[in-house]
């Protein structure tokens, strides 16, 4: 019978630090391999030979490839959630060497908690929709850019609102003395004009990702919600993946740090604000979907239109949800809660809904 062997790795971008303990917790082996796939296969490989080997790194910039490696190769792989990795109050030293032994300990105790690898296709969706948001970050900065600039020769728009059509054309009629001057506005404008036309083709491969036979009835269903739509709905399930492995409603807000924090003691219960420690990219987008609610409900056409053809039980469990998070909104609002206290209490019910539309629990 073989022995079994509990391997920590600290990755980094050109070598593994690697810690083996063994079932009894005694240090087998410290060492550091190269960042390579032959490497890593070699080393595994001999690794197997003398013990059954359970393996875990922590979830980084460094994706799921060595996760995907290591099971191909037949090695239990535990891809860990950073935040969630018991650590000592007094331990002040760390480097990678103590990092990886760290990880080694917590696999054997069965301490270590694992985050969901996705599968290839999720992963590089996801990739692409949050490539979408730095572009969409850009155009936000260069925007304000073009305003400072133009704060800082003196100008100032008045007549309404900036970026509508109205103020471009304003934009584009403006003359400086300087040639200079005049260059950079043109230079600036240029850039935003490249940046919108970049937008505006990657919502298109948004809609068409959203199409394919992995997404077309989850993308459907959730855009069924008031608020939520092609790139809120695609998000959720190329991020989520598995919306199963969350047995209740609760555990999938806590997943999204949509939960209250809570410090009670000696029979008093005090709760904070929301953890913040979940998938903060999917907390955003509900909370900007959950502003939706917070005017009374009205079947829009645009809503009516994306809900055409699904089930009955589904409309309604939709309509349910919709009445349910205005009533909401609107109570936390006539309670004289400030309006991001009623969002972020709106887009915590509206999670739990979410959840109960993927996993058919809509009663």
């Amino acid at each position: 019978m073989k022995s079994v062997r509990y391997v920590g790795l600290d990755v980094d971008a050109e070598k593994i630090a690697v810690a083996i303990v063994s079932s009894l917790g005694e240090i087998v082996e410290e060492r550091q391999i190269k960042h390579q796939a032959s490497a890593i296969q070699k080393y595994f490989n001999r690794l197997r030979e003398e013990a059954d080997v359970f393996s875990c790194y922590e979830a980084g910039c460094f994706g799921f490839g060595l996760a995907r490696q290591l099971e191909e190769m037949g090695v239990s792989c535990v891809v860990a959630a950073p935040g969630l990795i018991p650590r000592k109050a007094s331990d002040r030293v760390k480097t990678d060497r103590r990092d990886a032994l760290q990880l080694a300990r917590v696999l054997r105790s069965g301490d270590v908690t694992a985050v969901a690898i996705p599968t290839e296709e999720d992963e590089t969706v996801r990739d692409y929709l949050r490539m979408q948001e730095d572009l969409k970050g850009d155009l936000k900065k260069t925007k304000q850019r073009i305003l400072h600039f133009l704060l800082r020769q003196g100008l100032r728009y008045q007549e309404g609102s900036t970026w509508t059509g109205k103020h471009r054309a304003w934009l584009a009629g403006l003359q400086f003395d300087h040639a200079l001057i005049q260059e950079t506005l043109a230079e600036y404008l240029a850039h935003l004009a490249d940046l919108e036309e970049k937008c505006l083709r990657i919502q298109e491969r948004i809609e068409a990702l959203a199409e394919g036979p992995r997404y077309a009835e989850p993308v459907r269903v959730l855009k069924g919600f008031k608020g939520v739509q092609t790139l809120t709905a695609l998000s959720l399930v190329a991020e989520v993946g598995d919306f199963q492995r969350f047995g209740r409603a609760e555990q999938f807000m806590a997943f999204l740090g949509l939960v209250p924090a809570e410090h009670s003691s000696g029979g008093k219960r005090r709760l904070g604000g929301i953890t913040k420690a979940g998938n903060s990219r999917l907390r955003k987008l509900l909370v900007e979907a959950a502003w939706h609610y917070r005017y009374a409900y009205r079947a829009s056409p645009r809503v009516a239109k994306r809900r055409a053809g699904l089930a009955p039980e589904l409309l309604n469990y939709l309509n349910r949800a919709s009445r349910r998070l205005t009533r909401k909104f609107q109570g936390l609002l006539y309670r004289n809660k400030r309006s991001t206290v009623a969002v972020t209490a709106v887009a915590r019910e509206l999670s739990g809904f979410v959840w109960g539309a993927m996993v058919g629990k809509m009663s």
